[in-house]
């Protein structure tokens, strides 16, 4: 048999090792963290939502130019299969009204589970606390509760995570030992900083809600919600790409009303009432909108025309990204000129990587854990059949 080394217990290195061991490899997964699949749980807290039920073409847009082989991952692993493998582990899903699809106990908990008890079945011995320090002689190295360990192996993947959420396991640390190869990395669905005024303070913790958020050429229809360091939220994530390569931020503030109706209503006289409350009850606009009216737009324009168009178009200034351990993921990382399609290391050989830990950025939604199943299937299915064929002594 041939021996295949996993490092990485997320989502694609789980994924890595059912692959390799359903190939008839004998299995060894390393985990840095006490348990396995850290990440995956905190994703569940709120509802794991693994995938998007779209079109495929839909599907693949949401990750922008993407490199050949994560493409290939992709098409060979898209949400129909995520849902297909998520059933053949016990786990009955639903889609929400909004193509969302998460396991109907909402959970990651029950998933994990039934999924390393058949990696534990199918004869992949699980190790944690096992920190990777690199090679030595061609052995991975590694920092056990039992003192260094060097591992050999005739495959390897690698499945190290991205650099945010360190406490949960993905610290980056990996990058210097594999320096010339990786992207910096940078903050990817994450919140921005405001210095908020005072009028502010009543609404921290509020959604707002309807929106769309307008940046970089795009717009999207999301919820975000105010908080004491900014805005946060899915809203504000679907643009965070654009918004942290210096792309302005702008909110229509009532989404389903066009420009044209909009300066229409705001002609009608308002006899005695403040301008304030002619907004509120003649647009509905909820307190919390109306105070980031307030907040950018003031003095706000007298002419309906002009106060339409703010209104459509507010210029929201932000300040920096959220920290990078804070953000829910990372861009930059292991870029793919330096991996052949199956993902393997062009100047390691037998070695292939899958995951976060690659050089790839995709919104949150399902996109994220979707990518993660399908590389870590991919590198897994090649380092397979990389192990069984002329590279093995």
């Amino acid at each position: 048999m041939a021996r295949a080394l996993v490092i990485g217990g997320g989502p694609a290195g789980l994924m890595a090792a059912e692959e390799l061991a359903a190939a008839g490899c004998e299995v060894t997964l390393a985990e840095q963290m006490p348990t396995m699949g850290r990440k995956l749980l905190m994703a569940g807290k709120s509802g794991l939502n693994m995938t998007k039920a779209e079109p495929p073409d839909q599907f693949a847009a949401a990750y922008g130019a993407m490199p050949g082989a994560l493409r290939a991952a992709l098409e060979g692993f898209g949400a129909e299969a995520v849902q297909d493998w998520a059933r053949d582990l016990g786990q009955e899903v639903f889609t929400g009204s909004t193509g969302r699809v998460f396991p109907v106990g909402m959970k990651a908990s029950p998933l994990l589970r039934a999924w390393l008890s058949r990696l534990r079945q199918a004869g992949v011995e699980l190790r944690t606390r096992w920190r990777f320090d690199g090679w030595e002689d061609g052995r991975a190295l590694f920092d056990t509760p039992d003192g260094r360990r060097a591992v050999a192996a005739d495959v390897t993947v690698l499945a190290l995570g991205g650099a945010s959420w360190s406490r949960l396991g993905s610290d980056g640390r990996w990058a210097g030992l594999l320096a010339g190869r990786v992207a910096p990395f940078r903050p990817a669905n994450m919140g921005f900083g405001i210095d908020w005024s005072a009028h502010m303070w009543p609404h921290f913790g509020a959604p707002v809600k309807p929106v769309a958020l307008i940046a970089g050429g795009r717009r999207v229809r999301g919820e975000c919600v105010i908080s004491a360091r900014g805005l946060e939220g899915g809203g504000i994530y679907a643009v965070s790409a654009e918004l942290r390569d210096g792309a302005p931020l702008a909110l229509d503030l009532v989404p389903d009303l066009p420009l044209a109706d909009l300066a229409r209503k705001l002609s009608r006289s308002r006899g005695k009432a403040s301008l304030a409350n002619h907004l509120r009850k003649t647009l509905r606009l909820d307190p919390v909108r109306l105070a980031l009216l307030q907040e950018f737009a003031r003095p706000l324009p007298a002419a309906p025309e002009a106060l339409s168009a703010r209104i459509k178009a507010l210029p929201v200034p932000l300040g920096p990204p959220h920290p990078i351990d804070e953000a829910i993921s990372t861009a930059g990382g292991l870029r793919f000129d330096a991996l052949d399609p199956g993902l393997m290391l062009r100047d390691r050989p037998g070695v292939f990587a899958a995951g976060e830990m690659l050089d790839w950025e995709a919104p949150t939604g399902g996109y994220l854990i979707t990518a993660c199943l399908a590389t870590g299937r991919h590198a897994g299915r090649a380092a397979a059949d990389w192990a069984k064929t002329a590279h093995r002594p």
